[in-house]
């Protein structure tokens, strides 16, 4: 994701931990409930940025392996060929 998206999602964490003190403060249970949810958002959407990151290099290494592999096949065949 974007920087600006993980910053929005700090801001939204940010927002949601203070309507959730706000609540506690002022005795506003709804309040309070809102922000915990807006903060477990914020979590979730950590998670999913952490796991596409880790999707993505993951993907990146075995590219990078499966063109070493065919790389070395090729070294390989064509050492077969030249004997």
């Amino acid at each position: 994701m974007s920087f600006e998206e993980k910053m929005d999602n700090a801001k939204n964490r940010v927002a949601g931990k203070a309507k959730e003190i706000g609540g506690k403060v002022t005795g506003n249970k709804e309040r309070e409930a809102e922000g915990k949810a807006q903060g477990m958002m914020a979590k979730v959407k950590d998670n999913a940025i952490h796991a596409k990151e880790n999707i993505e290099e993951t993907a990146d290494n075995v590219k990078d392996s499966a063109k070493g592999f065919v790389k070395g096949a090729r070294e390989d065949s064509q050492k077969e060929i030249d004997k």
